[in-house]
């Protein structure tokens, strides 16, 4: 089940990375801009960075600063990581990670054009990220982690990569309450990100497992309609506005099939009532070390 989830995810990823969408098209603008960036962010880096999948602003809440290792899981087109670079500057990096081949080539493309030292694009799954122990200050993610089949492998490689005192500042779609059947049980919806959401509370407890503190989940309050209020558009995906980009009706693939259930279910239920755009912030424990007992008595020295 979980290979057959990944290789849907790729296969409706992989479509969006080969269309034509870009921050040049007005619809792809208003669901970023809907989602909390600004249209000063969003004109800062390659157009084609955005394609409308955004469920949050991450770099808005990671705190970033000069001189850090930023890592950004689900990378896209490199929307955030862009974002990030300035933030982290010449001696920073910023490190985008996508199991996408057309999203890698995508972002590295943009990387290439806009002139950017600063930044790295690595293809992998999420829940094994090809970086070192304790490498990264910060962890960023964009509307990714609820399409990750097994989460606790993710938070736990979270975990692993950041520094001891580093950060998670993630946007994702998590649950306020059980979604319809019809909705939790079909696949379109969970490659559109939210048949694969868990619930809040079991976000919490995930990350407290995994061994970071000071969790916080917090609901954006943003709409999730802001997805299906664009004409053409459904879930995830932005507008088509050309033959051949993800949402384009094509009889012979089972990606535009996936749209279109999608599209129908949108239309059927308020998503909103049982799922939230979320942000979530949380830290990594800093190592402590233990003083030893200071020596008094005869016990203690000889």
């Amino acid at each position: 089940m979980a290979e057959e989830i990944l290789d849907s995810v790729r296969s409706k990823y992989g479509a969006v990375a080969e269309s034509t969408l870009s921050n040049n098209h007005a619809g792809v603008k208003a669901v970023a801009e809907a989602f909390g960036y600004s249209a000063e962010e969003l004109t800062s880096i390659p157009a084609e960075a955005n394609m409308g999948l955004s469920c949050g602003n991450p770099t808005a809440t990671a705190h970033l600063r000069p001189g850090e290792v930023v890592v950004d899981l689900g990378s896209g087109g490199g929307l955030d990581v862009f974002l990030a670079a300035k933030m982290v500057g010449e001696k920073g990096r910023a490190i985008g990670i996508d199991m996408t081949p057309a999203m890698i080539e995508r972002a590295r493309a943009g990387a290439e054009a806009g002139g950017y030292t600063n930044v790295e694009f690595y293809q992998s799954t999420i829940d094994s990220i090809p970086l070192p122990d304790a490498s990264v200050d910060c962890v960023i993610s964009n509307c990714v982690l609820n399409l990750a089949p097994d989460k606790p492998a993710v938070f736990r490689e979270i975990a692993r990569v950041l520094k001891p005192g580093g950060r998670l500042a993630v946007s994702d779609i998590a649950l306020k309450a059980e979604l319809p059947e019809a909705v939790a049980r079909s696949m379109a919806a969970y490659v559109g990100c939210i048949g694969g959401a868990v619930k809040i509370d079991d976000y919490r407890t995930g990350l407290l497992a995994a061994g970071f503190d000071h969790v916080e989940i917090v609901d954006s309050g943003a709409d999730l309609n802001a997805y299906a209020s664009v004409e053409n558009q459904s879930g995830c995906c932005s507008p088509a506005m050309d033959e051949g980009s993800c949402c384009t009706p094509a009889p012979d693939t089972q990606s535009a099939t996936l749209h279109e259930v999608l599209s129908d279910l949108l239309r059927k239920y308020d998503v909103n009532a049982a799922a939230a755009s979320v942000k979530v912030y949380a830290t990594k424990p800093k190592v402590t070390t233990v003083a030893p007992a200071p020596c008094c008595g005869s016990n203690c020295c000889s």
